[in-house]
Formats: structure tokens, sequence, C-alpha cells
């Protein structure tokens, strides 16, 4: 059993489109283990995506990721990792396959409706930094 983080970015919220893609996470027999809408701080997405700080595109990704509330979740099941990410698709829609969540909602590069964990360890981190133990279902 492996655990991912998933978020439906704020132009995923903003589209209405939470329910289809959370069911499409259902239907690949992922399980929710935490679920919660919350609005990010800049300080809070500056501190998610510290990894890009010496990025180009880091403080448009920050701008992005506060302009509205996102969805944050657990993902668990076997291969959790890879299977949100086959789900969700190529981070450019436009190489998206067609079907997968980026390919169906996102509108561009930047504003690509989800995010998901990328290693295991990155998942641990991730999952860490939005939930605590108690809040993630047995």
């Amino acid at each position: 059993m492996q655990r991912t983080l998933s978020i439906i970015k704020p132009d995923g919220v903003a589209k209405n489109v939470i329910g289809q893609i959370v069911s499409r996470f259902e239907a690949d027999g992922l399980r929710i283990a935490a679920m919660r809408m919350m609005q990010l701080s800049e300080r809070e997405a500056g501190a998610f995506y510290a990894v890009h700080k010496d990025r180009p595109f880091f403080k448009d990704l920050v701008s992005f990721m506060v302009s509205g509330p996102v969805v944050v979740m657990v993902l668990e099941g076997d291969d959790a990792i890879l299977r949100n990410r086959n789900l969700m698709g190529a981070t450019n829609p436009a190489e998206a396959d067609a079907g997968t969540i980026r390919a169906d909602f996102a509108d561009s590069i930047d504003a690509n409706t989800v995010h998901g964990s990328d290693a295991p360890e990155t998942a641990a981190q991730e999952i860490r930094f939005f939930f605590g133990e108690r809040e993630l279902s047995a």
C-alpha cells in the first residue's frame, strides 16, 4: 500500500470539476485517505514549492497557487504514485494523452489543474506538509 499527495489546483476548483477528478481516482481503485479544501497563503505555497525557488517560473507558480482555493488529498493504493501520475497526464496538457485529467481539464502548462507527488520520498514529505497522522484514515 502506497500513499501519494494530490492537489486539485485553483483552475480545477474554479471549473467545478473536483468531483469528476476525484471520481477518476476512485474508479482507478485509489482510496482517499484524507482530503480538505483550503486557501494557501504565499508563505505556504512558497514553502511547498521551495524545490523550485531558483527556477524562473517559481514566482508565477506561487501566484497561481494562491489565486483561489485548492483541494489537497492523500490517495492510497498499490503503486499510488505511478497510478496518480498516469491519471494526471503530462505536465503540458498539449502533450497529455487523451482521457487524462490534464488533457481533459487543463488550459496550459501553468494552469494544469492537478499536482501529484513524483516519488515515495516526495510523497511522504508533501503529505506531512498538509496532514498530520491523526487526519489520515486507517
